[in-house]
């Protein structure tokens, strides 16, 4: 599969993998063959920053 370039999109799809699938963000990136700095590299220039303890990225304050 392959993830989608629009950000909003983008955060949608990782976030409900993340709830669904995988216990962490480097298990989700291990699992799809993506690259943990560009996802969130994109994610943050959209103003959002992955939050470990929720497992799931969230908005920037």
């Amino acid at each position: 599969m392959s993830l989608p370039k629009d950000p909003l999109l983008l955060m949608s799809v990782v976030n409900t993998r993340l709830r669904d699938f995988y216990p962490d963000l480097d298990s989700l990136c291990d699992d799809l063959g993506e690259d943990r700095r560009e996802i969130e590299s994109k994610l943050s220039a959209a103003g959002y920053s992955y939050d470990g303890h929720r497992n799931q990225f969230i908005k920037d304050a």
